[in-house]
């Protein structure tokens, strides 16, 4: 955290993009694979690259993972691993960092330490479901996580555009078990989302990247002719139009007010040591 950042690099050049899971992506293979080939995809510069990271092995060790970030005490644990990716993200040069979780986490936190772009996976799936229906209906697989998505959207002023969120009846283990056996989450899905656009929503957000991304390699862009966002391609592709912004103008968040300012890198350095967060901490890249 000390050395200096990698000078920005020439306007045009290659774009490098972190992606930050809340999964601890070497458990699970299949949608490790996945996830690379579609995020690879929906990237406009085929000379931008991606790199996947995670959470650390043994984040989670019990009920894998949502009932373990369900409580707000252990969701905000777990911001330090975002917090610490983002400041090796941009000390190691990256173009843009991406919390890519519905819950947005550490989004304040994070962007009020970098200067790269920060782009999360709620805030960018909702503004490009905004495109294309006047009520965002939001269909999910860990609703202990609702009371936060509420608070950010109210937070974003976007609340007035999110209406229902729904459960799909799976658990994460179905949807990773669904890669072999699709049939039984597609219909859960489709459920879902009926029930969704029956309280209203005329645009469908998948919630979480492993249900995202199991729709989007079969297709699934519609339910009974209301739209589903493919919530993670849209966050790959703005962080890649985020970047070339940042990368052309220099442009940066606002750096005024008790969520803007950025703090002293001392300051920050010398918290995180009382607090006994390891400064080698390594963020985990399968």
């Amino acid at each position: 955290m000390n050395s200096p950042a990698e000078a920005p690099r020439a306007p045009g050049a290659p774009l490098r993009l972190w992606h930050q899971s809340f999964t601890v992506l070497g458990d699970v293979p299949h949608y490790h694979a996945a996830l690379q080939r579609h995020l690879v995809q929906a990237l406009g510069d085929p000379r931008t690259t991606i790199d996947l990271h995670g959470m650390a092995p043994g984040t989670y060790p019990s009920d894998y993972p949502g009932s373990h970030i369900g409580y707000a005490y252990l969701f905000g644990l777990h911001k330090e691993q975002f917090v610490h990716a983002a400041l090796q993200a941009e000390q190691q040069g990256y173009d843009a960092f991406m919390i890519a979780t519905i819950p947005d986490t550490a989004f304040e936190e994070v962007r009020s330490l970098v200067d790269i772009p920060v782009v999360t996976f709620g805030q960018a799936s909702v503004l490009a479901a905004a495109q294309l229906g006047d009520c965002v209906g939001i269909v999910n697989f860990i609703g202990a996580l609702v009371p936060q998505l509420r608070r950010n959207f109210e937070h974003y002023r976007l609340d007035r555009l999110v209406g229902p969120i729904v459960q799909v009846a799976a658990e994460f283990t179905d949807i990773m078990a669904a890669y072999a056996d699709p049939g039984p989450l597609l219909g859960a899905f489709t459920d879902a989302a009926r029930r969704a656009i029956a309280a209203g929503a005329t645009v469908i957000v998948p919630g979480e990247g492993p249900l995202n991304v199991f729709l989007a390699d079969r297709g699934i862009v519609e339910v009974d002719g209301v739209p589903v966002v493919d919530s993670l391609g849209t966050l790959a592709a703005t962080a890649e139009l985020r970047a070339r912004e940042h990368q052309r103008s220099g442009l940066k968040p606002g750096r005024t007010g008790f969520f803007g300012t950025r703090p002293d890198p001392d300051l920050v350095r010398a918290a995180r040591e009382f607090y006994g967060i390891p400064q080698s901490l390594d963020a985990h890249q399968p």
